[in-house]
């Protein structure tokens, strides 16, 4: 098979030389490719026949394009784990390996004598990486659960939709997809201590906390819509989703806005022609335009009404006013930006067809580490992987079962990072880190804060800034002075790792672009996550994620069709938290080909194609067969019943997904209704849903009698996938996340209480849980940074902090 011109070879990668095993099945497998993106080897094993995801809806001309998109760049083979012989050869093929993926149900592998703790007892050094609904342990460990039910269960689908009107299910496998990023975080931390003390590890990576955790956590940092308040001190229902970022018709389409600070509303003002009835300054408070907000969105929707979308991006951009249009789908794959960028392309996704697909996750040194290859044919390599096993690099003497009370330890401790984001990707990328025991150093100046620093309460730390940078030290610096530049410097030449998400351009314009600093220390790593990513024809427009989601058709597909302006994306802070996870997978793989190298490297993640990566069989799809990518609802597409049904109580839901004939016999026996098992007209999936309305109102009137904890319980009992719509507040009495130490307390200085906060990415043998240390005052350490790091003497520090270089609390 050709290398695709559009993507680096594998051998130039950072993480080529690991070799991965690769049996996920069905839920998160672009785990696996994503780290083949990355230069992993990774070899796919499926059972005679194929993995039943090749069967995987959408199919075009007999291709899943599920399976197409989620294997590319892997190598297939085939074993028949009910074989004897064949298990002995996988056992042959994971001696060679460092990371095996497997997401059986928990104890499958067990009773095939291949399970975690056999695997690690006869090799020690191996990772083995388990990824399952609800972890390995717990009273939900043998529940089943697809992506809505996860959505439900997870606290995004409370928060979606139109007040008043049922709750909206988000498009796209988003808890699925968001979960594999995560697991491959996890994963490479495990691999990383690996290198380090040659013991392996068994990673137990639940998708039900990995959801709650990255796509739209509750205990997470929030964006500008939050205000720093956490999420369960909201409302009960769900807010209105257009208030801070609204959207309005124009005369081709639509166009999404977001006014958010003072310079933007001048530039809105005078647009508009400076009218009177806005001219007090008062109107440059969010508030108060909040408070006037159907006046002001009615006199913008009028004055938008008769122009075109180009032009009134043209207008928009050019008075400072953060705009973009709502792309669709098709507009999207014939995008001038994402084609020029590599971010799409035309590609072989299985023999004789070709499609538009995205091309992955991040840039690696200024190019795509993404689709080189299609998936590989049922078996494609077999002979040639079997026959070609070699020992593994690394032996260990480690003890092969780590037992209770050994030692464990954070895998980056000793890294020092220097960390220049804000808001959301920025907090979440330095925080992965700092979690793990890097140092890291948040650098920030008086003159250009942070925005999550703002709170509406007017205090310096929210529970949102304290979640986003607990485990930081703060350096109050001023980098637009050559002094504060010069000691930036000096700094990067003691560190490891530079983070930052500001518009591209801006660390250049500063004198700190990659090319120079590389000059000043050659192992750096330096990241950089933008809004439309670093190069292109859009790459210097304004970026919120708002206007990330509808520039890459995220907004339009997200929509509540049965009202006007139904768009239900306003409330999501999607993808922020994946695209800090991305960057730190790509961070982490640099770091470890740093190790061979001993030279750092570039990383560059665009949010815009975090989420056309998390839809690459949505966007294929379209390319194949226009017009199929489009809202959808609460309706699935591939059978019957699917959707989310109201239970007892007041704006209560359960999503039920029925995804076979076995689940369909499984249900009906649950809500005792054997006559729809009679019903030949029901009996496949297609006869399911051309008669949808009979299904959905058996389910629904049964579902309507009961709360829906029972109904999610007793569907569970009978093995059908059934998730309740949870609350955030909900959360801290989950018993599945109370059993599994999901939460811990963090004692921050200025809140009232201690807060609730997220424990470790993944349950994990030889890993350490995060050091909850509280989130920094902004200039708190810097004392102390300059005298530990760079050695500077107190006279020079008053010195530097009395010319404004350097900034301490008052």
């Amino acid at each position: 098979m050709a290398v695709s011109a559009f993507s680096q070879e594998g051998s130039s990668l950072p993480l080529a030389g690991v070799r991965v095993v690769d049996m996920a099945e069905g839920k998160a497998e672009m785990c696996g490719r994503y780290l083949a993106d990355l230069g992993a080897e990774v070899i796919r094993v499926e059972p005679p026949g194929g993995a039943a995801s090749r069967f995987r809806e959408p199919v075009v001309n007999g291709v899943s394009l599920y399976f197409a998109t989620r294997n590319a760049g892997k190598r297939g083979i085939v074993l028949d784990l009910e074989k004897v012989d064949d298990r002995a050869r996988l056992l042959r093929l994971l001696e060679t390996a460092d990371i095996f993926l497997e997401t059986e149900r928990p104890g499958a592998l067990d009773e095939l004598g291949l399970g975690a703790r056999t695997l690690r007892e006869s090799l020690p050094s191996l990772v083995v990486v388990s990824i399952s609904d609800f972890g390995q342990t717990g009273p939900y460990r043998d529940w089943v659960a697809t992506n809505w039910t996860h959505l439900a269960m997870g606290g995004v689908l409370s928060r979606s939709g139109m007040p008043g009107r049922p709750p909206l299910m988000p498009p796209g496998g988003l808890a699925y997809e968001s979960a594999a990023v995560q697991a491959a975080w996890a994963a490479l931390l495990a691999y990383t201590n690996r290198l380090d003390t040659g013991r392996g590890d068994h990673v137990d990576c639940s998708v039900y906390e990995m959801t709650a955790q990255s796509l739209d956590p509750g205990f997470g940092i929030g964006g500008s819509a939050t205000g720093g308040r956490p999420p369960y001190e909201g409302p009960r229902g769900r807010p209105r989703p257009g208030l801070l970022y609204p959207i309005f018709p124009c005369a081709d389409g639509h166009v999404r806005i977001c006014l958010l600070s003072k310079r933007q509303w001048r530039g809105m003002f005078g647009w508009l022609g400076e009218p009177a009835e806005f001219a007090d300054p008062e109107f440059d408070k969010l508030h108060v335009r909040f408070k006037a907000a159907e006046r002001l969105y009615g006199l913008i929707g009028r004055f938008f009404a008769e122009r075109g979308k180009e032009e009134l991006l043209a207008d928009g951009q050019r008075l400072g006013v953060p705009i973009a249009a709502l792309l669709t789908p098709a507009d999207v794959l014939q995008s001038e930006h994402f084609l020029a960028r590599g971010g799409l392309a035309d590609a072989e996704i299985a023999p004789g067809l070709r499609g538009r697909v995205p091309t992955g996750y991040a840039e690696i040194n200024g190019v795509r580490a993404g689709f080189r290859h299609r998936a590989p044919s049922v078996g494609e390599h077999t002979a040639e992987v079997l026959t070609g096993e070699a020992p593994a690099d690394e032996a260990s003497s480690a003890s092969a079962w780590i037992p209770a009370g050994t030692e464990r330890r954070r895998p980056l401790e000793g890294l020092r990072v220097l960390d220049l984001g804000v808001i959301v990707v920025g907090a979440e990328l330095g925080r992965l880190f700092a979690d793990q025991g890097a140092e890291v150093i948040k650098v920030e100046n008086k003159a250009f804060p942070d925005g999550s620093r703002q709170s509406t309460s007017g205090a310096e730390i929210s529970p949102s800034f304290a979640w986003g940078h607990r485990n930081k030290v703060s350096l109050g610096l001023n980098l637009r002075s050559s002094e504060g530049v010069e000691l930036f410097k000096r700094l990067v030449a003691e560190s490891d790792v530079v983070l930052s998400n500001f518009k591209p351009g801006t660390l250049e314009s500063l004198g700190l672009g990659y090319e120079v600093l590389k000059q000043v220390n050659p192992r750096l790593v330096m990241a950089d996550s933008s809004a439309l990513g670093s190069s292109g024809p859009w790459s210097r427009r304004m970026g919120y994620g708002p206007l990330v989601r509808a520039s890459a058709g995220l907004t339009g597909l997200w929509r509540d069709l049965g009202v006007d302006n139904g768009f239900c994306d306003g409330v999501t802070i999607y993808p922020d938290h994946i695209a800090g996870r991305v960057g730190a997978v790509a961070v982490l793989a640099l770091l470890i080909a740093r190790r061979r190298s001993d030279r750092g490297g570039t990383v560059s993640v665009s949010q815009a194609e975090t989420i056309l990566t998390q839809m690459s069989d949505d966007f294929l799809r379209e390319s194949l067969e226009p017009g199929s990518f489009r809202p959808r609802g609460n309706t699935g597409e591939w059978d019957a019943p699917q959707g989310v049904y109201a239970c007892a109580g007041d704006d209560e839901w359960c999503a039920v997904t029925v995804r076979d004939d076995a689940d369909w016999r499984a249900l009906c026996s649950a809500i005792e209704r054997p006559d729809l098992l009679e019903d030949v007209r029901l009996a496949g999936s297609a006869g399911r849903v051309a008669h949808r309305a009979l299904v959905d109102e058996a389910l629904g009137s049964w579902t309507a009698a009961r709360p829906p904890r029972a109904v999610m319980t007793g569907l569970q009992a009978a093995g059908v996938p059934a998730g309740m719509m949870q609350r955030v507040v909900e959360y801290l009495d989950d018993p599945q996340l109370r059993a599994r130490d999901f939460f811990r307390e963090l004692d921050q200085p200025g809140l009232a209480a201690p807060l609730p906060t997220e424990n470790a990415p993944a349950t994990f043998q030889g890993l350490a849980d995060p050091e909850l240390r509280p989130a920094p005052r902004m200039g708190e350490h810097t004392r102390e940074v300059c005298a530990k790091v760079l050695g500077l003497s107190d006279a020079e520090i008053e010195s530097l902090l009395a010319s404004g270089v350097l900034e301490e609390p008052a």
